[in-house]
């Protein structure tokens, strides 16, 4: 995998999360991703989806500041530094975000198989 392909697959994750795009989000996480929260909560995709898709995680817009990608190993990782405008569970603000995201082939692609959020 390419890094352009990676830094491909996290702008789109951004711009699905943005567009509340189910169906994009679906296609490109894993189906066992799970997205561990700055909070250390670790949730399924289908919790995360039904949370996004139930307005109870609503995210307005994405900009990453840097990311840098860490391809040794098996599963290329990327650490990608955002800042994130989103309400979460009734609280709007904009978080300073640092996600990392590994990704793993899957028939002719890839997909993002897990995300760590932390802040920065």
């Amino acid at each position: 995998m390419t890094a352009a392909a990676v830094e491909a697959l996290h702008e789109a994750l951004c711009q699905a999360m943005v567009a509340g795009d189910l169906a994009e989000l679906d296609s490109i996480l894993a189906d066992d991703f799970t997205l561990t929260h700055m909070t250390g909560y670790v949730q399924s995709k289908a919790e995360w989806l039904d949370a996004i898709e139930s307005g109870q995680m609503q995210y307005h817009r994405m900009e990453t500041v840097e990311a840098t990608l860490n391809a040794e190993g098996t599963a290329p990782r990327l650490t990608a530094r955002t800042r994130t405008d989103a309400t979460i569970w009734g609280s709007r603000s904009t978080w300073r975000l640092t996600l990392r995201s590994w990704f793993e082939p899957r028939g002719d692609g890839w997909v993002i198989a897990r995300t760590v959020a932390s802040t920065w």
